[in-house]
């Protein structure tokens, strides 16, 4: 294992928080199509389907009374297609991995208050984290 090489810290260890974005090994949760960028719900989407088939069928008959989502109906050479808007779920099951995001008090040496926050929402750490750095410059500014 490569050793670290770390800067002695200028404070003591209840002077710093640690911001962290971590991922549990080996997890994955359905997800929303628009948290992993989905094309088809970036874009919108068509579905071409053959009605001469059963499964054809079976399909536009999910789409038509089961679906739940907008569309536009075209017939074309013997073929449905359903033209779909932008902005609504597709019909993939997309998997992620589910990420952390954790505030802790202190840095490596530990946590000293044992004092831990975990935001729901990426924006929100963000937000956290950037309103931490705003009061380091203040107070670095003041001397």
């Amino acid at each position: 294992m490569e050793s670290v090489n770390r800067i002695d810290p200028a404070m003591p260890v209840g002077a710093y928080q640690t911001y962290s974005i971590t991922a549990p090994r080996d997890a994955a949760v359905v997800t929303a199509c628009e948290q992993v960028a989905c094309p088809a719900w970036a874009n919108g989407w068509d579905s071409v389907i053959d009605e001469r088939t059963e499964l054809g069928q079976q399909q536009a008959a999910y789409i038509r009374g089961q679906s739940r989502r907008t569309f536009r109906e075209m017939k074309t050479d013997g073929l449905t297609v359903f033209r779909f808007e932008a902005h609504q779920r597709c019909f993939e099951e997309h998997r992620t991995r589910p990420e952390i995001y954790l505030v802790r008090d202190g840095d490596w040496r530990g946590n000293p208050t044992g004092r831990k926050r975990q935001h729901t929402r990426p924006a929100d750490w963000v937000e956290d984290m950037t309103e931490n750095q705003g009061r380091i410059v203040d107070l670095q500014q003041k001397g």
